[in-house]
């Protein structure tokens, strides 16, 4: 069934199907009207792609197709939308091909050092040592747990129920710990931390409040006195 067809056009007998958006605001339900269309492009973008033939192409070549065929697939739907939601739209879904899903842009953050998943509903993230909540959700449980396997599977690991909890690191040093049900009781939960390219300095630090004057002015001259130093506190804190 095409999608045009899914979305609220004709069935194969050419009989009228009901418009899942439409029917759903009928109810009095409270539908996302951007995440229905983009949850059921994906599943047609799955279904029309020759998964074989695009295993021998190149990495640019593969979204390039990927692209094309989402573009003409979001073209045939009757549901329209701004350019601005259209160019998301295929980028969320590319994303969602090859990537790690609506967690993708926060990994090319440079100013992000913790991306904390608290169920598919809520994510978390540490910028420049103060955390703060994201407007980025997963469409359901299975989309979450969708990412952390293809995260856990690329580096030659598994998740499962009899293995609910997994540590990996990923190849470019960043530390992954997910755990799904039964260990995680309100669903699966995930945590990357990642590791600055460049390190703060001191003027960093006192910039985003880390460290007040004092403090910096004691450490300098602690760590030039080649002192011993303990540091205590929560994640991040060292």
């Amino acid at each position: 069934m095409h999608l045009r067809r899914r979305l609220g056009g004709e069935n194969g007998n050419g009989s009228p199907v009901p418009n899942l958006l439409l029917a759903a605001k009928s109810n009095g339900a409270e539908v996302d009207r951007y995440q229905v269309l983009k949850k059921q492009l994906h599943r047609e973008l799955i279904s029309k792609l020759d998964l074989a033939a695009l295993e021998n192409l190149g990495e640019a070549e593969r979204r390039a197709q990927v692209e094309r065929v989402a573009r003409r697939m979001l073209a045939e739907t009757e549901i329209r939308l701004t350019r601005g939601d259209e160019e998301k739209l295929i980028t969320e879904l590319l994303h969602d091909t090859f990537d790690l899903g609506p967690i993708t842009p926060l990994l090319l953050d440079e100013e992000i050092s913790d991306i904390l998943v608290n169920t598919h509903r809520q994510v978390y993230v540490e910028r420049l040592g103060k955390l703060e909540l994201t407007p980025v959700s997963f469409r359901d449980e299975a989309h979450l747990r969708l990412i952390i396997e293809r995260i856990i599977s690329r580096v030659g690991r598994r998740i499962d129920e009899s293995t609910p909890l997994v540590d990996a690191r990923l190849p470019d040093g960043s530390r992954v710990n997910a755990i799904i049900p039964p260990a995680a009781l309100d669903g699966p939960i995930l945590s990357i931390r990642r590791f600055r390219r460049s390190a703060l300095a001191i003027d960093d630090l006192l910039r985003i409040g880390t460290l007040t004057p004092e403090i910096a002015l004691f450490a300098t001259g602690a760590i030039r006195a080649r002192l011993n130093m303990l540091i205590l506190g929560g994640t991040g804190s060292g």
